[in-house]
């Protein structure tokens, strides 16, 4: 039976615990509101983007623009799969690399060969430990999701597409739906495929293009695979923030039971000490009676 000392060290190392993980939780808070915020700024831009895009494609044959054409055989696909640098996120990390690891293993059942680029350390981990290949690893871009970053990678995979090293590109990351819900998802970045516009909407507003339609869908297309990724970084930090925040939230709370339940046992204990003290207190002055 654990003595009234032993019970206490617990008690103490538990509110210690709960001070780390109650500090983790506001940092994570912290880190959430920044890049929510980013976020929450950088959308609307990407919806205007998105949008004119769509527009633009509309009007060509995508015949003249390699980044919207599929190639007549796909053999070769790229994943960029995104997790965090570092756990204590709940299942955050699991679930994104479990629907990674689903996506290879389908593309693979298929007769194609897949070629992974990795976001993060625990991404990386996992498939090290696997053995699987990566062809590049990066670490830190979730940190501070940044253009730079973004713009850099989109490049890469544009080169790999238009040089036909892969067929098909798409990434795995978390898409923020609320600060209990993260969901993960596999988008396909290349080949491009605009969405299709109602006749009514597209005469709703007409472009003039300066100094020409494809010149400018030319350089609107690489801007926009830039852009997806940069929102794919943003919606995965966001998720690893709420996700972390939410699961140190959950350890406070759990520390706060196991304190009380804890000094609920060190009281009884100690109630038990002084009865049995007591007890022989009145045992041996029964004793002298006699």
């Amino acid at each position: 039976m654990a003595t009234l000392r032993d019970i206490k060290r617990k008690i103490d190392a538990v509110k210690k615990t709960q001070q780390i993980t109650r500090a983790m939780n506001m940092v994570a808070a912290a880190k959430l509101r920044t890049t929510q915020q980013q976020l929450d700024q950088f959308v609307p831009y990407a919806t205007q983007l998105t949008e004119i895009m769509n527009r633009v494609a509309a009007g060509v044959e995508p015949e003249g623009f390699p980044l919207l054409m599929a190639h007549e055989e796909v053999v070769k696909v790229e994943l960029i799969s995104l997790t965090a640098d570092r756990g204590l996120c709940g299942a955050f990390n699991t679930n994104l690399i479990a629907t990674a690891d689903k996506f290879i293993q389908e593309k693979e059942q298929e007769g194609l060969e897949v070629s992974l680029t990795q976001l993060g350390r625990k991404g990386r981990d996992y498939f090290r430990r696997r053995k699987r290949p990566l062809r590049v690893f990066h670490e830190g871009m979730l940190n501070n999701p940044n253009y730079g970053d973004a713009s850099a990678l989109g490049q890469e995979v544009i080169d790999l597409f238009l040089t036909h090293e892969v067929d098909e590109v798409y990434v795995c990351y978390s898409e923020f739906i609320n600060m209990v819900t993260q969901r993960p998802v596999v988008k396909k970045l290349l080949p491009i495929t605009p969405e299709t516009m109602e006749e009514e909407e597209q005469e709703l507003l007409e472009y003039i293009f300066e100094p020409s339609r494809e010149g400018v869908l030319n350089d609107l297309l690489p801007n926009y695979i830039k852009l997806q990724l940069l929102e794919c970084f943003f919606q995965t930090a966001v998720s690893e923030h709420a996700a972390r925040m939410t699961a140190m939230d959950n350890a406070v709370n759990n520390c706060k039971e196991m304190v009380r339940d804890l000094t609920l046992v060190y009281n009884k204990a100690r109630q038990a000490a002084i009865t049995a003290e007591l007890m022989d207190i009145v045992g041996g002055v029964e004793a002298l009676k006699k």
